[in-house]
């Protein structure tokens, strides 16, 4: 049944798309709207997005909190997305969740049911606390049906989706703004204008994180990457205004269990990165990250990207004189070819194909999501 549920999910496809919520509130209509009653931390941003709600899933449960996780994308298994105390959904829950929500009458699209799935599944099983990632943008993000969160926070803005966000990182600024509701705190490291207007039509406080954080918050942090820096201080911002109870002992013992797969995620045994970075300022973190953690090694990189990205751009980033480069042409419908990335790829590079990884140097897997969730291998190594 699940098998045949994901073939009915992914028919769906992200066709018919259009700027309203207005599909997804009638939907919503049709099930009481679950989403009323549930409590929400509302997170938008370009970069950061996920490593920020795993950082505040892991305290709130440390602090004995029932949490709902929603998150995107998966990278192996649609369950991913939706967890309940760090458990994700069974697939027969999930199943009869979406053959439930795509029977109610209205077309919606992939992210659209998976949203509508998501707030009945945790509506049911009466979760104290919604932390809620956006999938694109934020204003007419499907996640956005909620009239009031308990606090929205926008991570790091830069240049991605930009064919439906906007040119200029001010025109995206104003879609991720979209997310800040009434009378609810803003947090947010990032002083663009639209967040500030957006901050006072709405009466929210507005807060600007500075990125210092307590060094043993730091150090217990089980995610790793210099970029984390900002991501822990909005996180630990939210806490402590939303949770004041909550003490730095809990939130220390919740950094020491965030789990966040595949985000400059090191396993010492294949002496290999994996890191789903997609776009120039995430791989320009990776880059230097690579710097600073791995100075000295000497690298190989397999790297995949879809179309629609800046593949050139995060070459040359990425990539040095010396570097063993090798391009994947992986199977998803909107992968770049073999012959379109190395016509743009600044380094000799081979196509990859499939070799094993031998750990003589440091092996660095990155471009995307898609393309790591294809390598089913990587997958065993995650336990």
């Amino acid at each position: 049944m699940y098998e045949d549920t994901i073939k009915l999910l992914t028919s769906k496809g992200n066709f018919y798309i259009d700027l309203s919520l207005d599909r997804i509130k009638k939907a919503l209509e049709k099930f009481l709207n679950p989403q009323n009653g549930l409590k929400c931390i509302h997170v938008a941003g370009t970069n950061g997005k996920g490593s920020v709600c795993a950082i505040l899933d892991s305290i709130l449960q440390e602090a004995g909190y029932k949490t709902g996780l929603y998150t995107s994308p998966h990278i192996w298994e649609y369950t991913e997305r939706i967890k309940i105390c760090g458990v994700e959904i069974s697939e027969e829950d999930f199943a009869e969740y979406v053959q439930e929500v795509c029977a109610c009458g209205i077309h919606l699209t992939e992210f659209e049911i998976l949203t509508v799935v998501m707030f009945l599944y945790f509506q049911r099983n009466n979760v104290d606390i919604v932390i809620l990632e956006t999938g694109l943008g934020g204003r007419f993000d499907a996640t956005n049906v909620i009239d009031t969160n308990l606090c929205s926070i926008i991570t790091h803005i830069d240049l991605d989706h930009t064919e439906r966000l906007g040119k200029t990182k001010d025109e995206i600024a104003y879609e991720k703004a979209g997310i800040i509701k009434k009378g609810s705190p803003v947090i947010t490291a990032s002083g663009y204008e639209a967040i500030k207007d957006k901050a006072d039509e709405e009466n929210a406080l507005l807060m600007l994180v500075n990125p210092y954080i307590k060094p043993e918050f730091i150090e217990a942090l089980t995610l790793k990457g210099l970029h984390q820096i900002e991501n822990l201080a909005l996180a630990i911002n939210a806490i402590n205004f939303l949770f004041k109870e909550i003490s730095d002992n809990t939130i220390i013992e919740g950094l020491k269990k965030v789990k966040n797969p595949c985000r400059f995620q090191y396993f010492e045994t294949k002496n290999l990165i994996v890191d789903g970075s997609h776009n120039p300022n995430g791989i320009e973190a990776l880059r230097n990250n690579l710097d600073y953690y791995f100075p000295q090694d000497k690298r190989r990189f397999i790297f995949g990207c879809l179309k629609n990205k800046d593949y050139e751009k995060m070459m040359k980033i990425l990539f040095r004189e010396g570097d063993e480069v090798y391009l994947n042409e992986f199977n998803y419908s909107n992968s770049c070819s073999y012959s379109e990335l190395l016509s743009k790829c600044p380094v000799n590079a081979c196509r990859y194909t499939n070799q094993d990884l031998t750990n003589d140097k440091l092996n660095i897997i990155c471009g995307s999501f898609y393309m790591i969730g294809g390598m089913k291998w990587l997958k065993s190594l995650q336990a």
